[in-house]
């Protein structure tokens, strides 16, 4: 009896020791020792039509996502779209395949996401520069969408001070007292960039001209090579680039005729030496936002704005001994007047 009690006495034992490693099984534990449900997070990103090269939007919107992998440990995957037709097979495949949170990349997109997040209600969607929309391009309230959208213009109006405190002191090369801008398609966060620049330019000098043209494209450099030349020609001698991908080749060509240009959405100084500053759009961080929201459950649909005030869009010189004292004085006047809603930049161009 007494060696059958000890048998039991073992076997009890042996359970109890056991218990914390069947319960461990289920979970992982974070750097602060808690244990937690394992669950990896599936996020899948759709390019516009700029792909991940455009050294732009889709480009930010990728470091966003690879940001996330890092810090949040999701599964991010990626399709590159390669026309309009390619948004919601794109779109769709992503949904079908359960992921938590799919993001569309550009305003061109808004209806497919309209689309598709329509019939995959519980698949959380981010829609950047845009808000969701139907078929006939009309918003639409999706209570599983949340748009990331961005004061362009207020970027867009600092890199203006720039162009035209230059242009004003006399520190271009062509002397025709003309500056422009290349847009890629004619829609709103192209519009807006183009308002704020021209808007700022002419608030430093008001005898100013501001040449606008598009490229209708956001992939191909040279149509946007084509138009920057015209504009150069025609005495502009500071070209802005706002049309992705497209677009650095209104920044080469600016180059190859020795003037000066501007990138747009990242900090664009390495594609060409003209390049004198670039008007920020924080693409990464938005991305980067909306992933976390999902992760930490705190994602909230509807328009999520970024600006100046929030460190949402902004600037970067990318020639410093052109930024002299009185232009850095005025930049972070204008700024401040901006954040404190002394002045509201214009979205539109007149």
């Amino acid at each position: 009896m007494a060696s059958s009690r000890w048998r039991y006495v073992a076997l009890a034992t042996m359970l109890l020791l056991l218990v914390p490693v069947i319960a461990a099984c289920g979970t992982s534990t974070t750097t602060g020792g808690t244990n937690t449900p394992t669950k990896t997070f599936k996020i899948g990103l759709v390019t516009d039509i700029g792909g991940l090269n455009d050294k732009s939007f889709n480009h930010l919107a990728d470091l966003g996502l690879e940001k996330a992998k890092t810090d949040l440990h999701i599964q991010g995957d990626v399709k590159e779209s390669h026309s309009n037709a390619d948004y919601v097979p794109n779109l769709t495949g992503f949904a079908t395949q359960g992921y938590d949170l799919v993001i569309g990349v550009g305003f061109l997109m808004a209806s497919a996401v309209g689309s598709v997040s329509a019939q995959f209600p519980n698949t959380k969607f981010a829609l950047i520069d845009a808000l969701p929309a139907d078929a006939q391009g009309n918003n639409v309230t999706r209570s599983n969408v949340v748009s990331l959208l961005f004061k362009e213009q207020e970027a867009g109006a600092l890199v203006g001070v720039v162009a035209g405190m230059l242009e004003k002191a006399g520190k271009t090369k062509l002397g025709k007292n003309t500056i422009s801008a290349v847009g890629g398609v004619s829609i709103p966060p192209v519009n807006h960039y183009i308002a704020g620049y021209k808007w700022a330019a002419t608030k430093e000098d008001p005898g100013i001209k501001v040449l606008v043209g598009y490229s209708n494209d956001f992939t191909d450099p040279t149509k946007c090579a084509g138009v920057a030349s015209t504009q150069i020609g025609s005495g502009a001698d500071v070209v802005f680039q706002v049309a992705g991908g497209c677009g650095n080749g209104a920044l080469t060509t600016a180059g190859k005729q020795g003037v000066y240009s501007i990138g747009v959405d990242a900090d664009q100084g390495y594609v060409d030496s003209s390049v004198i500053a670039s008007a920020l759009k924080r693409v990464d961080t938005a991305t980067y936002d909306a992933i976390q929201s999902v992760v930490k459950g705190t994602f909230q649909s509807g328009p999520s704005t970024f600006s100046l005030a929030n460190d949402g869009v902004g600037y970067q010189a990318d020639q410093q001994s052109l930024i002299t004292p009185d232009i850095q004085a005025e930049l972070t006047n204008v700024e401040n007047q901006i954040k404190s809603g002394a002045v509201t930049v214009p979205d539109t161009i007149p």
